[in-house]
């Protein structure tokens, strides 16, 4: 009778994966297990998984832990272990740890010492393969000794060779060389390699077969001279010899040829009377020839395939074996070779941490995402995949094993891909885009992968980089808290709005279709016609950009929208676009203006829309060429605009007649303005009087301009005025009249009501909880006002007050961009600042560190305005009075003294292009005495600045886009570079670098999360992220912030740079980084250990030498010198551990000198 050895404690001698997949396999059998972990294995789950664990190699390297032998006998015995599984790799093929397991008493799980010693050792296994008469590859059977024998052994071989580690499998150790001059340098490496993977570094040489098969037999023995085969496995496909992808049964054998090779298997195994598990490696050549390579005397990695298809759990068996069953008893059930029959497919797929795109770069780093695929016919092998996991650089880039079956190859591919699809890994970069370019390839799909495949078809590298979507919306909350709100919030009303269907919102009809079907003459004509008071409503663009310096995001225009356009069914238009609002969307909100025009647009489809443009500076703040001004007019009106306010900054006519020109040739509505200034009630006032304004009037008109609008953008129009304005141009022209002004004085109202009484047809006004201050006149009040009236507006209170409402509960989000500004103030009727200017001037004057002289700016102000003759101030120009007056508080000028003070002193390039002419000319010409002091030797120019620039190269624009931004080129790209070049540049940037956040609520934006708060996140139709911040932990000691976040249930934990910290962690010693876009400095590849540097400082280095060697997860890759020069800096030193991209070399050009 056998004896059987029952055990009660087995060892596993290993890590991570096949750690866990062993202790899987000993509790189903009721033993108890062991762990053995490294200190930096402290946290890896495999540890949890056993009944104990035990730390071992203090102060060793964290792969030497794991190759004590002397200190994991010692374990061993102290606590009382049967048996020790060794796994695959560290120390599972070392004849060493075998022998000292049976001189301790404890059963070795594998082979004994001498089968190994005949087997295990490549060079050893090849002198009993050919004893048995089983073909070998031509080469050399002893290890090199020296580097003269490495030369001898390849000549007599014949390039191409291959080393190979006599004591290692999964590629480590293994170099191709095709030349002499190659040999040593690989000689060495592989050497070093093979050391640090299995304590021995013992090479030999064989004959290289080029692109041949790799077929494996899984073998299996008892303790009684009984050995079966599981069949085969494919595992040709390869990267450096390590296997990535494999199946079975092969789809490149005929059943002759299956039978041939697993019948040399057999007769290796049976020549030393082989146990437990084993796998005989043969390489088959583009003939059909089969050649035996090597016998791996343990379990392997793809055992998992060869399970699935035979039923057989191996590693179990090798137990049971090791216990001392036979392969016929109960237990292991194999009654014979013919019992083990292959039923359907098998794919195992290996998911790692490298990226395909850098060379198959180790990643290193935490998992902040981890979901798994599941499902019929998948089979998980996981060892350290899980959310909040440490990648170390130390060891295996295994992730998980992914096993598909079914009953075809065909379907198995299938469930592989499907599986892959389904699996999400964020924090580390993994090889699953590249395992799904191998699996869709269509030589997999036909079995016929050589062990070349990968490296033929460098096209399987192409991976688009996945887009982590959910990562750059946490840590753009991330940043918000830790670097902006320090994680307070004020608290907010949820805005309310009326759901309206679209049904109901489509068949409205207003000004918008009147203005489509009967033209913009029509629409002028029935707005002369009305006796009703037509309003404007300005919240969406004026009103915001006044109070708030534009900062209003489209999410929250769009919520209100279609409640605008059903109770603001009867307003005359909506001005909501121009003016800033290209400038503060791109660049402060990074969202797209033309974007937001489309969806409201959509949403407000009967009521006409209406911009500001500034004459010849569009929506910027400089002239434009001709054409952009004519393609920019044309452009809005396709995407939506119908009413087009011109203005210049200057009241010059000229610097509007493109424009205008423009806007006419489109068949929109022209509404050409006349800005006003001064007091027309001031009689000693005479530059700017009635005839001034009706004169001005009269042109415009005659000009074709469909409504005359009257632009009072400093709120300087007072109530008297405006009656005798209105009035006097009724009697003068016969086009509708616009009136725009601003509050900031409190008389807005009635300045509006006056006008009113005069006749004007049309005026501005913006919703009560948005109005006011530095903004427009109450729209609501004003309709209140009229009601029962003649001038009786006809728009519905009720309606409109839940517009307002929504706004007042929107507005308290963005009350950090509003001024201090708390009442009105009759002072704007002194200093003549516009509304706009008037929020933003303290803020100005405070950046420049003159808050505590901001009356003395005010002052200076109006002084500067009649420095310059008085003239109109609205942007651009109001920017001329301002950042003139703010140099000469900060230079200590006055008008009185500045003509002496200001000699060699450079003005602001507001103030020198307004002299120079290229804002256009101003009433009453420039100060002569001033202008040549400002612009010393250049001359003015006293045409039309468009006509002096050449014409905007719209394709040149258009090829740039494409090419550098992937972008399609469109019109309206075209025309947001030509006016904003830098700012749209930083838009495209940021959108692709930090994410889209068009549709997150703006009080997440703005203001992020506080802890133990929910949100969602919309990130584009139909996808929306329920995230809640769960912690906001304390700084680390490089400063950093880890913040703890649940998304859609998911724990995710991402790290942000506390900027206030920079300070309190200067002592510690930070990592350089090599700067990308600079060949001079050479960053590492992957993080990991510098093993040796090549070159020394002085010396000269070619592009893509070699500079020094790196070592991550048992693997060692070149870091390659970027440019050609002299290495000026060595940073890294041997020994020094890494981040990927930290700086190793700073190399110098050839000419210069240290």
């Amino acid at each position: 009778m056998k004896e059987i050895k029952k055990f009660k404690r087995v060892l596993v001698a290993n890590r991570g994966e096949i750690a866990i997949r062993i202790f899987r396999a000993c509790h189903e059998l009721g033993i108890r297990t062991v762990a053995i972990y490294s200190e930096e294995d402290r946290n890896a789950l495999f540890r949890t998984k056993a009944d104990e664990s035990y730390q071992i190699g203090k102060g060793k390297t964290p792969v030497a832990a794991y190759l004590g032998i002397e200190e994991i006998i010692s374990l061993a015995k102290a606590k009382g272990v049967d048996a020790i599984h060794p796994g695959y790799g560290f120390l599972s093929e070392n004849e060493d740890f075998a022998a000292a397991c049976e001189e301790a008493g404890i059963e070795f799980i594998g082979p004994t010492h001498t089968m190994m010693s005949s087997l295990g050792d490549k060079i050893q296994s090849k002198l009993v393969a050919m004893k048995v008469g089983v073909p070998t590859i031509p080469g050399v059977e002893k290890a090199i000794q020296t580097d003269e024998e490495a030369k001898e052994f390849a000549r007599k071989c014949g390039y191409p060779i291959i080393l190979k580690a006599a004591a290692g499998g999964g590629g480590r150790g293994m170099r191709i060389v095709r030349n002499e001059e190659d040999l040593l340098p690989e000689y060495r490496s592989a050497r070093s390699e093979a050391k640090k993977a299995f304590g021995i570094d013992d090479i030999f040489i064989e004959k290289y077969l080029e692109s041949p098969k790799h077929i494996e037999v899984q073998v299996l023995g008892d303790k009684y001279g009984n050995v079966v085969h599981l069949c085969e496995r494919d595992c040709s496909i390869q990267r450096r010899h390590q296997k990535v992808i494999e199946f079975t049964p092969s789809l490149c054998l005929t059943e002759e040829k299956r039978r041939a090779i697993c019948e040399d298997a057999l007769k290796i195994a049976r020549s030393v009377n082989y146990r437990s598990a084993g796998t005989v490696e043969f390489l088959m050549d583009k003939h059909g020839n089969h050649y035996f390579i090597e016998m791996n005397p343990r379990i392997q990695v793809e055992h998992t395939v060869t399970e699935m298809v035979t039923g057989i759990d191996i590693v179990q068996s090798q137990i049971l074996i090791a216990e001392g069953y036979t392969l016929d008893s109960d237990e292991i059930n194999i009654k014979s070779q013919k019992d083990i029959q292959m039923r359907g497919y098998a794919i195992q797929c290996r998911i790692t941490t490298e990226d395909p795109a850098n060379g198959f770069a180790p990643d290193t780093g935490t998992i902040e995402f981890y979901r798994s695929a599941s499902g019929y016919g998948i089979r998980l092998d996981g060892g350290n995949g899980f959310t909040g996991a440490e990648i170390s650089p130390y060891y295996d880039s295994l992730l998980v094993k992914q096993t598909s079956y079914a009953n075809t190859f065909d379907a198995a591919t299938r469930k592989a891909i499907r599986a892959l699809r389904e699996t999400e890994i964020k924090g580390v970069k993994t090889n699953i885009g590249f395992l799904l370019n191998v699996l869709n390839h269509p030589t997999f799909k036909a079995g016929e992968c050589d062990t070349g495949f990968i490296a033929a078809n460098p096209e399987l590298m192409n991976i688009r980089k996945a887009d982590d979507k959910e990562l750059k919306v946490l840590n753009y909350i991330g940043n918000k808290v830790v670097n902006e709100t320090k994680g307070i919030k004020p608290q907010f009303n949820v805005p309310v709005f009326p759901r309206i269907p679209m049904t109901e919102i489509n068949v409205l009809s207003g000004t918008k279709q009147m203005l489509d079907q009967q033209g913009p003459e029509a629409v002028a004509k029935w707005a002369l016609d009305q006796k009703k008071l037509l309003i404007t409503d300005t919240t969406m663009r004026d009103a915001q950009q006044s109070l708030m310096a534009t900062r209003v995001r489209s999410v929250d225009m769009e919520k209100i929208a279609p409640a605008v356009a059903l109770y603001g069914k009867d307003m005359f238009s909506l001005e909501m676009w121009g003016g800033a609002t290209f400038d503060t969307a791109f660049r402060f909100l990074k969202e797209n203006p033309w974007e937001r025009l489309e969806t409201l647009r959509t949403k407000i489809p009967n009521v006409m829309f209406q911009m500001l443009i500034r004459g010849a500076n569009a929506v910027g703040y400089k002239n434009y060429p001709d054409n952009v001004i004519r393609e920019f007019v044309k452009e809005s009106a396709k995407a939506g605009i119908d009413v087009f306010r011109i203005f210049d900054s200057l009241n010059w006519i000229q610097g509007m007649e493109v424009a205008l020109d423009e806007t006419l040739n489109q068949g929109k509505v022209a509404e050409a303005c006349l800005c006003y200034t001064g007091d027309i009630l001031d009689d000693t006032r005479t530059k700017y009087n009635l005839d001034y304004y009706i004169r001005m009037a009269k042109e415009l008109e005659k000009r074709g301009s469909h409504i005359l609008g009257i632009k009072d953008m400093s709120g300087l129009l007072k109530p008297m005025a405006a009656y005798k304005l209105v009035d006097a141009l009724k009697q003068e022209i016969s086009i509708p009249i616009h009136l725009h002004t601003h509050d900031t004085s409190g008389n807005g109202v009635a300045t509006i009501l006056m006008a009113a009484q005069a006749g004007v047809d049309i005026v501005d006004a913006a919703f009560n909880s948005m109005s006011g201050l530095t903004s427009q006149p109450a729209l609501n009040s004003v309709v209140a006002a009229v009601e029962n009236s003649s001038r009786d507006t006809g728009i519905d209170l009720d309606g409109i007050q839940k517009i307002s409402e929504y706004w007042r509960d929107v507005r308290p989000v963005y009350k950090k961009f509003e001024s201090d500004m708390a009442t009105s103030t009759a002072e704007i009727y002194k200093y003549e600042i516009p509304g706009g200017q008037y929020s933003n001037l303290k803020p100005q004057v405070e950046s420049f560190g003159l808050g505590h002289k901001f009356q003395e700016v005010k002052d200076m102000y109006k002084s500067v305005n009649q420095m310059l003759g008085d003239i109109v101030k609205v942007t651009p120009s109001s920017k001329v009075v301002g950042d003139l007056a703010i140099f000469m508080v900060q230079n200590d000028m006055t008008p009185e003294n500045i003509l002496e003070k200001g000699k060699g002193i450079d003005f602001p390039d507001s103030t020198v292009s307004y002299f120079e002419g290229m804002m256009g000319q101003p009433e009453g010409g420039f100060p002569k005495d001033l202008q040549k002091l400002v612009l010393k030797d250049k001359e003015p120019i006293t045409c039309r600045p468009g006509e002096l620039l050449p014409p905007e190269d719209f394709e040149y624009i258009r090829t740039g886009l494409q090419q550098h931004f992937d972008l399609k080129g469109t019109m309206q790209e075209v025309l947001s570079y030509a006016m904003y070049p830098k700012v749209f540049e930083d838009y495209l940037t940021s959108l692709k670098k930090d994410g889209n956040f068009r549709y997150m609520g703006s009080d997440i934006f703005f203001h992020g999360l506080e802890e133990g708060e929910t949100c969602e996140v919309k990130l584009e139709e139909g996808k929306i992220l329920v995230i809640k911040l769960q912690e906001i932990r304390k700084v680390d000691a490089e400063g950093n912030r880890d913040l703890v976040f649940e998304v859609n249930g998911n724990r995710r934990i991402i790290k942000i740079k506390d900027e206030d910290m920079q300070s309190a962690v200067s002592s510690i010693a930070t990592v350089r980084f090599a700067d990308e876009d600079d060949p001079m400095e050479i960053g590492a590849n992957i993080p990991g250990n510098i093993i040796k540097i090549l070159v020394k400082e002085g010396e000269r280095v070619a592009e893509k030498q070699p500079i020094a060697v790196i070592e991550a997860m048992k693997m060692e890759t070149n870091i390659l010198a970027t440019a050609d020069g002299i290495v000026d800096t060595i940073y890294a030193h041997e020994g020094q551990q890494v981040k990927a991209g930290e700086l190793v070399a700073k190399l110098r050009e050839e000419a210069e000198t240290k």
